[in-house]
């Protein structure tokens, strides 16, 4: 008899359109099944798998959850592969985040933290073409300062790109997965704070921090760019959130 305070030793087998899910989930990721390719028909699947048409259908809908393949339903319906998409895996970690309370501030300081380690990568001297591409980006900007929500898209498309430059994959899908959150909140933001006048001081501020940011990478000055960064990001974080302790379920909802 296990006692009361023992782990269960139990294992969970796993359902068949669970492993079913598995397979069809393993051939999409390794390109077996290519983006835009039909799976193969219900009866051919049922045959190989062994298994019943509502097994199937259950696999069908966990892949579907998971946004690696649609089911067009009718006479020329089937299933087909989508490309992994981050969106789907941004809407979840937001639905996780919300669940648990989490407040906004805590977003903006795990960007924060995700890009000064980017931006130490990118100043490290080796990434001249990163950095070319990084200035075309911002001095697009220029002309967005007066339109605080142009502006403000371009401001997510900068802090996105220093992060997709730096080169590290999963430090780039890990940014995406806060990024619709960051948005969601600069729309609240710009409704609750009105264009008039305001967001042109803080627009202007902010391509002023990208221009010396740039700079400071070009040096190859590593410690002063993460430095000035993360100071920057502190003000970023003050300026748009303060002491507010509003949680993302204020945002998102």
């Amino acid at each position: 008899m296990v006692g009361a305070g023992a782990k269960s030793s139990v294992v969970r087998v796993p359902k068949a359109g669970e492993l079913v899910a598995a397979s069809l989930r393993r051939r999409i990721i390794t390109g077996e099944l290519k983006v835009g390719d039909p799976l193969p028909n219900e009866a051919t699947l049922m045959e190989q798998f062994g298994v019943s048409r509502p097994t199937l259908r259950e696999a069908f809908r966990i892949l579907e959850s998971e946004a690696i393949i649609t089911v067009l339903r009718g006479a020329h319906g089937g299933a087909r592969v989508l490309a992994p998409d981050s969106s789907s895996a941004a809407r979840y970690a937001g639905l996780l985040l919300q669940y648990q309370g989490v407040p906004l501030v805590d977003v903006y300081r795990a960007r924060a933290s995700l890009e000064v380690t980017a931006v130490g990568m990118l100043a490290d001297g080796s990434r001249a073409a990163e950095l070319d591409t990084f200035e075309a980006l911002v001095d697009a900007g220029a002309d967005l300062v007066d339109d605080p929500e142009a502006f403000a898209r371009h401001d997510v498309d900068v802090h996105q790109a220093l992060i997709d430059l730096a080169g590290n994959q999963t430090l780039a899908v890990l940014a995406g997965m806060l990024v619709h959150i960051i948005d969601a909140h600069n729309a609240l933001f710009i409704a609750a704070h009105g264009t008039d006048d305001g967001g042109q001081p803080a627009a202007r501020a902010a391509h002023r921090a990208y221009l010396r940011l740039l700079g400071l990478m070009r040096s190859g000055d590593v410690i002063a760019a993460q430095e000035y960064w993360r100071k920057h990001m502190d003000l970023l974080e003050q300026y748009m959130i303060g002491d507010s302790a509003a949680t993302l379920v204020e945002v998102l909802n």
